[in-house]
């Protein structure tokens, strides 16, 4: 397939695997995947996925499998629709109609224009502002994606309204305003066969929605005692689990933490990221021997036995297309402790104590203080109004926060595209 600028032509493998019915082809090149990490960097990434989206159509036009929609995500494949509206517009697959998924709209792709130009062979007339062009200097592939895709969407209905405004549009606002006609959002899922407390062998106690109140203070004791936590049933537990960035709100943690620790709080962290959150919550560790665990590492199966074992899990997150680790949390009984921002309130509906209604406690405005009173809520009808928070348990429980109701938005967008 050629690809640059100057015609250069690179080899383009198809490895074809089908599992559980579905087909799955691979795009196979020694010269861009043979090294590193899916994600290097933009130097070494820009190519790549150049190479990658123009492959993927030349692929299917090789193998005359002509979809009906091609459902690209993210700016690694923002190419994808330019392609098809350009150079491959009239060949079979020009006739197929593009998606593209915003997942988080920070990252773009973006470079100077005479790389990306020479690496993807795209014509002059796509580097215009209303499409790759960027402060005048730069191409941005997902910008280009979402102006020559036929429907957007991204992972929440209140991401969708919020990548409109400035403060969250990342310089993508105007232009994300201009395609509002075609955008949408819809809610993740979380897979249910791998995030499962009935049938989960990392769990001391797996259990259902009939024996979670009793099950959860086994897997507590156990996760106590496997974090060098004090052992007690009537301590109540708030995890953390995410990335440690500025994203997820760390620095509103960071502020009152040492305020959570009350003689009937633990608090449990796991993750890693940027060196200030890792070593601030290692120092709190040691402040706090028996209280406080800071696991500062991914390990999945941990990860499971602490959203069994926790009472609740905070994600205060400055931004949240989506978020999973909630919607995790419910399916395993553990209350939510969110900030109202993008999928964080779409799936978290704030506790209502006049009617004893919702699923978790949440905050708005982004500051440290009312974070605080949001747990201290949480605290408080866990301690002085256990029958109401017990119901709150179960009620997230039966919450459906499968792929299911997802997967039914989705193949509504796909209809709508092809009718």
């Amino acid at each position: 397939m050629n690809l640059c600028a100057d015609g250069r032509s690179f080899y383009v493998g198809i490895m074809e695997y089908v599992w559980d019915g579905v087909v799955y082809d691979f795009i196979d090149n020694e010269d861009f995947f043979s090294y590193g990490n899916p994600y290097t960097n933009l130097i070494d990434d820009i190519p790549r996925f150049c190479f990658f989206g123009k492959a993927a159509l030349a692929a299917l036009n090789y193998m005359d499998w002509i979809p009906d929609v091609i459902h690209c995500h993210d700016w690694q494949a923002g190419l994808v629709p330019v392609y098809l509206r350009t150079l491959f517009e009239n060949t079979p697959i020009g006739r197929s109609k593009v998606m593209i998924t915003i997942h988080n709209l920070r990252f773009q792709g973006v470079y100077n224009v005479p790389t990306i130009r020479y690496w993807s062979g795209l014509p002059d007339y796509v580097f215009n502002k209303d499409a790759l062009l960027q402060d005048y200097v730069d191409a941005n592939m997902l910008k280009g994606g979402l102006t020559y895709a036929n429907m957007i969407t991204t992972v929440s209905g209140t991401y969708a309204g919020e990548i409109q405004m400035p403060y969250f549009g990342e310089k993508l606002d105007a232009h994300l305003r201009y395609h509002s006609g075609k955008l949408r959002g819809i809610v993740n899922g979380i897979d249910y066969g791998m995030w499962d407390p009935s049938k989960d062998n990392n769990l001391r106690a797996p259990y259902d929605i009939t024996n979670v109140l009793d099950k959860k203070k086994e897997n507590k004791l156990a996760l106590q005692e496997e974090l060098g936590l004090i052992q007690d049933e009537n301590k109540f537990i708030i995890a953390l689990i995410s990335r440690l960035t500025d994203q997820k709100g760390l620095n509103l943690v960071n502020a009152i933490l040492p305020q959570l620790i009350d003689g009937h709080t633990q608090v449990v962290v796991l993750g890693t990221g940027d060196r200030q959150y890792e070593d601030s919550f290692r120092y709190y560790e040691g402040a706090y021997k028996g209280n406080v665990c800071s696991n500062i590492m991914y390990d999945e199966g941990r990860a499971h036995k602490i959203y069994a074992g926790a009472d609740a899990l905070m994600v205060p997150s400055l931004f949240e297309p989506c978020g999973l680790t909630q919607l995790i949390a419910m399916h395993y009984g553990t209350v939510p402790i969110v900030r109202e921002t993008g999928g964080l309130r779409d799936t978290v509906q704030p506790y209502n104590q006049f009617y004893n209604e919702g699923n978790g406690f949440t905050f708005d405005r982004y500051e440290a203080g009312l974070l605080l009173d949001a747990i201290n809520r949480a605290k408080t009808l866990y301690f002085t109004n256990r029958w109401c928070w017990d119901e709150m348990v179960q009620r997230d429980m039966a919450k459906d926060v499968s792929w299911e109701n997802s997967a039914k938005q989705y193949r509504g967008l796909y209809m709508e595209l092809t009718w």
